[in-house]
């Protein structure tokens, strides 16, 4: 209950000096009487999360395969995750739609000099599926990104139409290898074929986007050299919102600075163990970026949830690693950098190796759903509302192929995602392009006949023969 019985605007912010705080939605925000067709609409947005894992995974490997180490045995519902690298996603299978062996012809060689490019124009790839130009210059063309056409047509009301978040250094400029420029290994977000995106690797920069819009840089340097919280500087107008809500709205708003709080106290803690001057792992990396892989991937992702709550953004991109990184992953158990690991030599023994590897990564998946569901807009919660991409546009990493790609679609998507704990497998030869065909028509956007190489949209749904008894290859 709002105490005046006046609605406040859904587009609410708290302002202070160099700060700038979106409101969650609240119940106060709901009309006395009939709710507009811009709140509904506000109310029914879906959200889009695309997130690229690089170099494919184990269960792409032909043995690998065999031993269902990335899609299960079984096709329909009945399916058993615990060999696969998703087994980390059990607790949300209800959420999860699994499409196994689908392709992404985009990131094939198509000329004899592209051939050993794969790693340079694979990501690239992922949210076109088109085909890199091979060039080292500026002059580069792939194709408009899945999460840029929904930013360009659902985006606009939004204060950040899209987000673009990723973990590895990104900042490399000029050409990389075989002929690619870097940028097409840097970023899987295209505005245009010509226009890729910057991705945001630093924590601190990401906050300062979301909650410092309309300050100055000198304004955002200064709030942060008094080491005060951006809390502290819109007090005045959070005490006056409190006065004027109801008990519930209070205690939305109350979670909601908190998780805010903590996600600044957490970058703070980084920045400031960075600049202490103690040797760090990741030495070229900016003070507000941990060494520790998944600390970084859940301050990321807590960013995303936050995003999503305030209705800042709707579309966020996330890569979660880059190509050729040679990262070591201890939490993983496995000793060998990323790169090496990949290149199994199809090695039993180094197959299962980098299948820990995948296992690692995806467990850190579960995080962000726990936080989505957690946040209540409505009378659901944001897992309800959101649309999660997930895969690679590689296959088999240690052939270069991209045959058999991983991917897998998580959420609810306003209800047009159907009911998840679901595996279908694609005929062989299938682009991956007519899933994210499908994603898009779940995005609300109908009308697009294809994207990228698609044939025809992609049916998530399994012969009734197969959909309960979960009857395999």
């Amino acid at each position: 209950m709002f105490l005046t019985q006046r609605n406040i605007e859904r587009r609410g912010f708290l302002r202070g000096m160099g700060a700038s705080v979106a409101l969650p939605f609240l119940d106060a925000m709901m009309p006395v009487g009939r709710m507009s067709g811009a709140l509904r609409a506000e109310l029914d947005a879906t959200r889009f999360v695309g997130i690229e894992m690089v170099h494919g995974a184990a269960g792409c490997n032909e043995w690998g395969a065999t031993q269902n180490l990335w899609s299960p045995a079984d096709v329909g519902r009945n399916f058993d995750l615990t060999p696969s690298a998703l087994s980390p996603l059990e607790a949300y299978r209800d959420y999860l739609t699994i499409v196994s062996n689908t392709d992404v012809g985009g990131a094939e060689a198509e000329i004899p000099r592209e051939i050993g490019g794969d790693h340079f124009r694979s990501s690239a790839v992922f949210l076109t599926q088109s085909h890199p130009k091979q060039t080292e210059g500026s002059d580069v063309m792939v194709g408009t990104s899945l999460d840029q056409i929904y930013a360009q047509r659902f985006g606009q009301s939004t204060p950040i139409p899209s987000l673009q978040l990723c973990i590895e250094n990104v900042d490399q400029a000029g050409g990389c290898a075989y002929g690619y420029a870097c940028v097409y290994t840097d970023t899987v977000s295209w505005s245009g074929p010509s226009e890729p995106l910057p991705m945001i690797r630093d924590p601190r920069v990401a906050f300062d986007q979301l909650f410092g819009r309309g300050a100055t840089s000198e304004e955002r340097a200064q709030r942060r050299r008094t080491e005060r919280s951006i809390l502290d500087w819109v007090q005045r107008d959070l005490a006056s919102l409190n006065r004027r809500l109801g008990a519930g709205d209070r205690e939305r708003m109350d979670r909601y600075v908190t998780n805010i709080r903590e996600i600044e106290r957490r970058i703070q803690t980084v920045e400031a163990r960075n600049m202490s001057g103690e040797q760090r792992e990741l030495a070229e990396a900016p003070a507000g970026v941990p060494d520790d892989y998944g600390d970084h991937v859940r301050l990321m992702f807590d960013l995303q949830a936050l995003a999503f709550a305030s209705d800042m953004t709707r579309v966020v991109t996330f890569k979660m690693s880059r190509d050729v990184s040679g990262r070591v992953f201890p939490e993983s158990g496995v000793a060998a950098g990323f790169h090496a690991a990949s290149h199994h030599g199809g090695n039993e023994e180094r197959v299962l190796e980098f299948n820990k590897i995948n296992t690692y990564h995806m467990s850190l998946i579960p995080y962000f759903l726990e936080k989505l569901e957690g946040m209540v807009e409505g009378d659901t919660h944001l897992l309800d509302k959101t649309l999660i991409v997930c895969g690679s546009p590689m296959g088999d990493s240690n052939l270069h192929n991209h045959k058999r790609c991983p991917l897998f679609l998580a959420g609810g998507a306003n209800g047009r995602l159907p009911k998840g704990g679901l595996h279908v497998e694609a005929p062989d030869g299938t682009p991956m392009a007519n899933v994210l065909l499908s994603a898009m028509h779940m995005l609300g956007m109908d009308d697009v006949e294809s994207f990228g190489d698609s044939t025809e949209p992609f049916s998530l749904s399994v012969p009734a023969s197969t959909s309960e008894s979960g009857v395999g290859r």
